[in-house]
């Protein structure tokens, strides 16, 4: 079974002004009953016209994983998509390759052109790989780690539903609906089948996926900023450092696990039993995951442990200075725990490296774990969790 997860920042959420007849345009899913606007013609005719907007399952307005509607040649070129090319950013697929459907009739998932893909194992359903099969060909074959939703034109809007599903609150709602031990968590298919969606009339559906089609090209930009930005950020600092696997300006290299003052210094976050979901809080001691770190901690988590479960895992602790690293998906992101946090607990995805200071600056170091190439290249050549041989250090 292909698991080529990938693990992404989560997109950023644009909050609109409500659209006329509309209760969030923001949130397509909420339907809070306040009244919509006069209808033509009712203008100062006494008072707003209270507008109900139904809902319906999702399994009865579209396809859950539906049969191909025909089957290719053996010879002929389908488009195949794995989980890294399903962007999260971009909510479709970005990239695919031809191949002969001999080569995929087995053991991949089918899907159509423009059907909405849901990454259902963890974490890419947490980290948004929700997108439209933006494919060459009228038949697709993918990962098998996606759900397949092909929508009842006639009743809703592809882009809508996508809209819909891509909501904070839905990825909230479908990671506490997991099963699967911990690490191979999957999202079902009877949650997405269950769920349910406004539904206004499909004109309305297509005036607000417009918007949001809008809002999502102007977050994609920003997007693109920060890369670009981080690329900037990794250049210089190769132009300061030099090269180094040649190391031409001669630092010294030494172990990374020599650059702190304990062995457990390094440390992988807890195992799935150790930490259960009925285990986490609304407030308390807070709880970090991979999309904290690939934002460089710059939103609030809403995960917390009471103190009798923090102190049981205060090995896995984080503290001002801490390196937090990823060890799924994009393998080797990493961030310093801020200064001004209270102490913490790291997810199980989650690696935390804590430093002596008086040998190496947390900031130096999670530079060059974030962007030298040779770093990456010893990540690359490791699977199993083990930390790299070495890194630069700088002189004092």
């Amino acid at each position: 079974m292909e698991n080529d997860l990938e693990s992404t920042h989560h997109p950023s959420r644009v909050d609109l002004p409500r659209p006329k007849s509309l209760p969030n345009a923001g949130d397509p899913g909420r339907n809070s009953g306040d009244r919509a606007g006069d209808p033509p013609g009712d203008e100062g005719a006494g008072g707003d016209v209270a507008m109900t907007i139904p809902k319906l399952r999702i399994g009865d307005v579209a396809q859950i994983n539906p049969r191909p509607s025909r089957v290719p040649q053996l010879d002929e070129k389908v488009s195949f998509a794995g989980m890294t090319d399903l962007s999260a950013e971009r909510g479709c697929i970005t990239q695919s390759a031809l191949r002969p459907f001999a080569e995929v009739c087995k053991g991949y998932t089918p899907f159509h052109a423009q059907d909405i893909l849901v990454a259902k194992i963890t974490p890419c359903f947490e980290n948004c790989k929700i997108g439209e099969a933006s494919i060459p060909t009228d038949v697709g074959y993918g990962s098998t780690e996606f759900h397949v939703i092909r929508p009842l034109p006639a009743r809703l809007d592809r882009r809508y539903l996508l809209h819909f599903l891509r909501q904070a609150r839905i990825l909230k709602t479908g990671e506490r609906r997991m099963t699967g031990s911990a690490g191979q968590r999957r999202v079902p298919a009877s949650f997405l089948e269950a769920l349910e969606i406004p539904l206004p009339p499909l004109e309305e559906q297509r005036r607000i996926a417009a918007i949001l089609d809008r809002a999502s090209s102007l977050s994609g930009s920003l997007a693109i900023a920060a890369q670009l930005e981080d690329e900037f950020n990794a250049s210089l600092f190769e132009e300061l450092i030099g090269d180094p696997v040649l190391n031409e300006k001669h630092f010294p290299r030494t172990r990374l696990v020599d650059l702190c003052s304990r062995p457990d210094d390094i440390k992988c976050g807890p195992f799935g039993t150790q930490l259960k979901q009925h285990e986490f809080k609304a407030a308390g001691v807070p709880l970090w995951g991979i999309k904290h770190v690939n934002k460089r901690f710059q939103f609030p988590t809403d995960e917390f442990l009471d103190t009798e479960t923090a102190e049981r895992l205060f090995g896995y602790s984080l503290s001002e200075g801490d390196i937090v690293m990823t060890r799924k998906g994009t393998v080797g992101n990493c961030s310093v725990y801020p200064s001004d946090f209270p102490s913490g607990i790291m997810h199980s995805d989650l690696l935390r490296i804590r430093l002596d200071k008086t040998k190496c600056l947390p900031t130096f170091a999670a530079y060059q774990l974030h962007h030298s190439p040779d770093i990456k290249r010893q990540i690359d050549l490791i699977s199993g969790g083990a930390i790299m041989a070495g890194i630069n250090v700088g002189p004092d």
